[in-house]
């Protein structure tokens, strides 16, 4: 109690977790599955701001685009181009998918950034599901397509014989590893650039360290915005990658 005071008094009592807690938008009660919350809310936004760019913001075509044209337009070149260089003409079929979880991905996390907003790719609950939607699809796309020789992904032919079926264990285990390191690293990235910022929020109170904390802060918040961005690739680029092998998956 005496640390609590005295924390009071010198404005050093914040907690950088508060802001990733789950609470129900309507009340105090308890969250149920079907309670709305505001992870349901900040989704809610991150699907209709897509909305806005893709399909309102690109309703006027022109020849010579507009800001939000150009916008939507570069987001589209740029997923396109990235689907077609790792899996190959034959998966620029599946380019609606990839192009959905990036914007997705890409608009929580820079949504997270707004003071007082909620950074929905912060919890693995979000992530989880996207990383397990990604490996199912693979997963069974892998089966669909190739039949049994979709196995031929964890037997390294080209390694001499006495070390094929140690190297099919491992590659068994990595595979079954991707949605827990596909999710984690998404979570993980964003939950502690957001906690380091709060951090030098709660020393900013101190006038003392004031201006050191809030060029901390600047930085920090910089950092984040590259780092927004950086991990909605990282993931994509993961689907990518994991797609081709379902395609391709011969060693």
């Amino acid at each position: 109690m005496a640390t609590e005071a005295h924390g009071e008094e010198t404005g050093l009592v914040f907690h950088p977790m508060d802001q990733f807690n789950v609470k129900p938008l309507f009340g105090d009660g308890a969250v149920h599955w079907y309670t709305p919350t505001n992870v349901t809310l900040w989704m809610a936004v991150t699907v209709l701001v897509i909305f806005l760019l893709l399909v309102v913001g690109t309703r006027g075509r022109a020849v010579i685009p507009t800001r939000v044209q150009s916008i939507a337009e570069l987001a589209y070149g740029f997923v396109h181009k990235m689907v077609e260089d790792v899996t190959g003409k034959d998966g620029v079929k599946y380019f609606p998918y990839i192009m959905t979880l990036f914007m997705f991905i890409v608009f929580a996390n820079f949504l997270g950034l707004i003071p007082m907003a909620f950074t929905t790719t912060s919890h693995i609950a979000v992530t989880a599901v996207l990383a397990m939607a990604v490996f199912l699809t693979v997963t069974v796309l892998g089966f669909v397509l190739n039949g049994t020789k979709f196995l031929g992904l964890f037997w390294v032919s080209s390694a001499p014989l006495p070390l094929r079926p140690v190297l099919a264990l491992i590659e068994i285990i990595s595979y079954f590893v991707r949605p827990v390191s596909h999710s984690i690293r998404l979570a993980g990235n964003m939950m502690a650039g957001h906690a380091v910022i709060k951090v030098f929020a709660g020393f900013a109170a101190i006038a003392a360290i004031s201006p050191l904390s809030i060029a901390a802060i600047t930085a920090m918040y910089g950092l984040e915005v590259l780092v927004s961005f950086i991990q909605a690739y990282v993931f994509t680029i993961l689907t990518c990658v994991y797609l081709r092998d379902a395609l391709h998956p011969s060693h």
